[in-house]
């Protein structure tokens, strides 16, 4: 998340720098399970997300899986807090992808979108 976060703002698609992350898993979530697999993945990592950080709740995902509702609670909600949502979210999210993928998977599938994770071990509490 630190090396996502480095700007402010996520250059190629206007969202704000912390949920870069999601963005930049999205395609390759997309080709593994279709628009419609990601939309349910993520609005599931979104309602548990909502439960812990209740402004997560106005977050929407749209039908191409991307996420809507985050630039006005970019100005509304502090960057600590901002950022808490979003780490939040990215962890649900790597969850359901062990749950339903395995850990081998999710693991290539992170080394992928971040070579620099390569040596990740999800055993090891990572």
């Amino acid at each position: 998340m630190a090396h996502e976060t480095a700007g402010s703002m996520a250059p190629d698609n206007n969202l704000p720098a912390a949920f870069h992350a999601l963005q930049r898993l999205r395609p390759r979530l997309a080709t593994l399970m279709g628009n419609a697999g990601l939309r349910g993945l993520l609005s599931r990592s979104l309602a548990l997300s909502g439960e812990e950080i209740h402004w997560l709740r106005a977050v929407h995902v749209k039908s191409d899986g991307s996420l809507t509702g985050l630039q006005q609670l970019h100005v509304e909600v502090p960057p600590e807090q901002f950022l808490e949502g979003a780490v939040e979210l990215l962890v649900h999210l790597l969850r359901l992808l062990v749950v339903f993928m395995g850990e081998s998977l999710t693991l290539r599938l992170m080394s992928e979108t971040w070579p620099s994770l390569s040596n990740l071990d999800l055993g090891k509490g990572d």
